[in-house]
């Protein structure tokens, strides 16, 4: 490397040497150059091309660990939070324009029935989705201000949400460059597998079919205990009932892939309300939604199923079916409250 050379140009140059110089980081490149970004040791110019560049390229397995190394290093620790205080991680940070965010009334039922959940998320700056965090205040469940204070949310209600910009500052700076780039960036991947509790069990959707298998060889690397990953709606971790659905799975080391056939044969139409209320509405059983409860149903049912806790996909269901029909429907507010 020149002398004169910044640093961080050796990582740029790994990616941009064209189709037969370049290659993949390893994973201990891949943390050296995540750290750098997050400490702020890294140009402007230099973050864009180097996100653009795995962007075009797509992040291999060993580098989204690598990335998820360096960025868990950077976030604050939690004291008070004893391995498996936290059951399940789910990351939301897709938003929702074609249905309304029912993956979140999944995340409910699950803590209803004694599953610690750990939601992390943001709001976006795309006016037409719905984001998690403004959902969550609608259900009363405020967004935490740091993941100490999530804990003991967790420990008093079983779920807590937390936004990004209250745990990490810089990712949230880093994904909201979207606006510049006009495209996403390796950030969005990182996030869905960050993990940030170390949650023995992870929930992750994903947009694009093929970032399935390389979130499952990550969590092999990065050594997750258990987790799940398939196409949700809208990029969310959310089973559309509408079709197939391939679940890509991780148990301690070992990997596989089970298949759900679709709950409807005809496809729902697009959600033209949004109406955001309804959600409420129908865990009150004030309303009813067939797609909505179906959606509900479903994800509760991968969580179970990846969380051992049932044989079969088919006993899953039937599992999950019983927990919605035995909800505590005066849990939540009965008022529309103001996102």
């Amino acid at each position: 490397m020149n002398r004169s050379e910044h640093i961080f140009a050796q990582y740029v140059r790994i990616l941009g040497r064209g189709k037969r110089g370049s290659r993949s980081l390893n994973r201990e490149e891949a943390f050296s150059a995540m750290r750098m970004i997050l400490n702020d040791e890294v140009e402007p110019v230099q973050l864009g091309a180097f996100l653009m560049l795995l962007r075009v390229k797509e992040e291999s397995p060993e580098e989204l660990a690598g990335f998820v190394d360096a960025a868990r290093a950077s976030l604050p620790q939690v004291p008070s939070c004893a391995p498996n205080n936290i059951d399940l991680d789910w990351s939301s940070y897709a938003g929702k324009r074609r249905q309304l965010p029912w993956f979140i009334l999944a995340a409910l039922l699950l803590a209803e029935n004694g599953t610690t959940v750990l939601m992390h998320g943001t709001a976006g700056q795309r006016d037409n989705r719905i984001y998690t965090p403004e959902v969550m205040r609608r259900f009363g469940i405020a967004d935490c201000e740091s993941l100490e204070v999530a804990v003991e949310q967790i420990k008093s209600n079983n779920i807590a949400f937390i936004s990004l910009e209250h745990f990490s500052p810089k990712l949230k700076q880093i994904m909201a460059l979207r606006n510049l780039l006009g495209l996403r960036s390796p950030i969005n991947t990182l996030l869905r597998i960050l993990n940030p509790l170390g949650a023995p069990h992870l929930m992750q959707g994903t947009f694009h079919p093929g970032y399935r298998p390389i979130h499952q060889q990550a969590a092999l690397h990065l050594k997750q205990a258990h987790m799940a990953v398939f196409k949700g709606e809208g990029g969310e971790c959310e089973r559309n009932p509408d079709s197939d659905c391939e679940v890509f799975s991780v148990h301690h080391g070992d990997a596989s892939e089970e298949r759900w056939p679709a709950i409807f044969k005809t496809r729902h139409l697009k959600d033209e309300s949004m109406d955001a209320n309804r959600l409420l509405q129908v865990w009150h059983g004030e309303a009813d939604d067939e797609y909505g409860v179906a959606a509900v149903i479903g994800t509760t049912a991968i969580a179970l199923r990846m969380m051992s806790r049932a044989a079969t996909p088919e006993a899953a269901m039937d599992q999950a079916k019983a927990m919605w029909e035995k909800r505590n429907r005066a849990q939540y507010p009965r008022s529309p409250m103001e996102p």
